[in-house]
């Protein structure tokens, strides 16, 4: 009996790049319209208003510059994100979250954004 031919087994990092470029495959920011990036690391959160047709990061938030756990830096910099994107005249963004499952810190970013005025 032959034996079936073995497929390598993806790691986590893997399967959120594959969700991820298959979210960017249909998402894309504007000027009128930009993207909100979300990304994370076991210590930090990172966010970024980007319009992808110039090729430009409008604003940026990193978790370095705010205190508290990962969960509490989502939420300060959705408030912050919130307040330089207003600054900037944005009102509207689509929201990337990066491959990462809408819980925890993403869904407290993003709620925190909604709340300082930013509609999704």
């Amino acid at each position: 009996m032959a034996q079936l031919p073995t497929t390598k087994l993806s790691t986590k990092k893997d399967l959120r790049t594959r969700r991820h470029t298959r979210i960017r495959a249909r998402i894309s920011g504007t000027a009128e319209r930009p993207r909100l990036a979300f990304s994370k690391s076991n210590r930090f959160v990172q966010v970024q208003l980007i319009d992808d047709v110039a090729g430009k990061t409008l604003a940026a938030v990193h978790g370095r510059t705010i205190k508290g756990t990962v969960t509490e830096q989502a939420q300060k910099a959705g408030a912050v994100i919130a307040a330089k994107a207003k600054s900037a005249g944005v009102t509207k963004v689509v929201f990337d979250r990066g491959g990462f499952s809408y819980t925890g810190q993403v869904k407290a970013l993003a709620d925190a954004a909604r709340e300082a005025g930013l509609e999704f």
